[in-house]
């Protein structure tokens, strides 16, 4: 089944959201926190990854509560409604500024986030299950998520530029009063795109299993784990998300204190998240040429060699960094596209062989583990930074970092992150569901280890 442009649109456009709700905690928050509550590096990624840990409970609840919804609205729309009415003044509050420091302020943010978590749960798992419920096909799949990596880019350009530049309007490094405006503005546009995609979904095709799964959650967990095209795709996702963690929470310090520019972390962020706008039909394709797999792992290898090739940016400048982090950004750009079409024929495959709807439960374990493991990364660079021996501040007491420190900012974006994303290269390789599995076979393949169904 072939999706209109404007259902494609109105799914895409929700991807405003995720987006940012993504890059702007993952490229600020830490740094809020170190430099402005003057919270520990350590107590900082604590905070940042700590809250993330009840979306493994949250995640996977949200996608069984919508797989069995019924309602006039569909069973996904409902909840995407109710996240778009508490995720935007919960992250406002995110970033409000109080009159905390230290541990005190760390507790406010950590409660804070755990809300706003929750709240984006609520929009963001039975969101990322309709495009395996929309068609059928499996390019047509690709080919509606590019839309939504489009979507993805626009956003990310905007968060990772505007965002930063709100903060920096009123000085270098910005203000507290600067972070309550960016939170406001960032707030409102999440709100918008939310309910752009709950509106623009109204008339979405629903072609998935009619009946959902009636088993308990943990005989559900049983099938998904028993699904090694899933686990292996959850592993590798993972593994990607993880290094992206790692340089979007090392961005502001590396433009910060490598190249000695606050203010380039907008331009480093337009060049890793811009070639999304513009590489897209090359990457949709390539996965026709070389199937998915084929072109996640030409997306990998550009991924992690640009990244490492970063780690010489002392000796050739801040041009070279913008250059690599573009290189990053193409290879970026085909392994979010290609991860999330493969998961959608994975969830796919799994309702047409077993008649049972239970993407929610696909997308509700991925979301939560994918969430947490993305949260990882501040914590692991806030690891490096404490290794380095980085000493927090606030704007009233700054400090000069010395060169183990700095040294440890440039590992953190580059020889760290590289190592993990090669590991996803060598993962892509145990991935199995390719187009000769769902379009030609699909019992075979489903009885043969590749997808083990439950009995429906």
């Amino acid at each position: 089944m072939i999706v209109s442009t404007r259902v494609r649109l109105g799914y895409g456009v929700g991807s405003f959201c995720t987006a940012t709700f993504g890059a702007v905690p993952g490229l600020l928050l830490l740094f809020y926190m170190t430099n402005f509550l003057a919270v520990p590096a350590w107590l900082a990624g604590l905070v940042v990854a700590a809250p993330k840990v009840w979306d493994l409970v949250v995640n996977p609840l949200v996608g069984r509560w919508s797989d069995r919804t019924v309602s006039r609205m569909g069973p996904r729309r409902p909840w995407m409604l109710a996240g778009a009415c508490t995720l935007p003044p919960a992250f406002a509050a995110l970033f409000a500024g109080p009159p905390l420091t230290g541990t005190p302020a760390a507790i406010y943010v950590a409660a804070v986030f755990l809300i706003a978590a929750t709240a984006y749960a609520l929009f963001e798992v039975p969101y990322k299950a309709m495009p395996a419920e929309m068609t059928g096909d499996y390019h047509e799949r690709t080919a509606l998520l590019q839309w939504r990596m489009v979507f993805i880019g626009a956003a990310t350009v905007v968060s990772g530029i505007v965002a930063p530049a709100i903060v920096n309007s009123q000085g270098d490094g910005g203000t507290l009063a600067s972070y309550r405006l960016m939170g406001l503005t960032v707030a409102f546009v999440m709100l918008a795109a939310m309910l752009g995609a709950f509106f623009g979904t109204a008339r979405a095709p629903m072609t998935g299993a009619p009946e959902p799964d009636g088993g308990s959650l943990w005989s559900q967990f049983a099938v998904v784990r028993g699904n090694p095209s899933y686990v292996w795709l959850l592993a590798l996702s993972c593994t990607q998300f993880l290094a992206v963690g790692v340089m979007l929470a090392a961005g502001p310090y590396f433009a910060t204190y490598v190249l000695g520019d606050p203010k380039a972390t907008s331009t480093l962020f337009a060049a890793l998240i811009g070639p999304i706008l513009l590489t897209m039909p090359l990457w949709v394709k390539l996965s026709k040429r070389y199937d998915k797999r084929g072109a996640m792992l030409i997306a990998g290898l550009i991924f992690a060699g640009g990244t490492a090739a970063a780690t010489a940016t002392p000796l050739f400048g801040g041009l070279f960094a913008h250059l690599m982090l573009l290189v990053v950004g193409i290879g970026f750009a085909g392994a979010q596209l290609l991860q999330f079409s493969m998961l959608a024929d994975v969830i796919a495959f799994d309702a047409a062989t077993t008649g049972k709807r239970r993407a929610g439960v696909f997308t509700g374990l991925w979301t939560a583990i994918e969430s947490a493991v993305s949260a990882c990364g501040a914590l692991i660079f806030g690891g490096v930074l404490t290794l380095g021996g980085f000493v927090s501040s606030d704007p009233g007491r700054p400090v000069a970092q010395s060169d183990s420190a700095i040294t440890a900012v440039l590992l953190g974006q580059t020889a760290v992150p590289a190592s993990i994303i090669f590991l996803a290269v060598l993962m892509t390789f145990r991935y199995r569901l390719t187009a000769e599995h769902v379009l030609h076979d699909p019992l075979e393949s489903s009885t043969s280890g590749e997808i083990r169904p439950s009995a429906p």
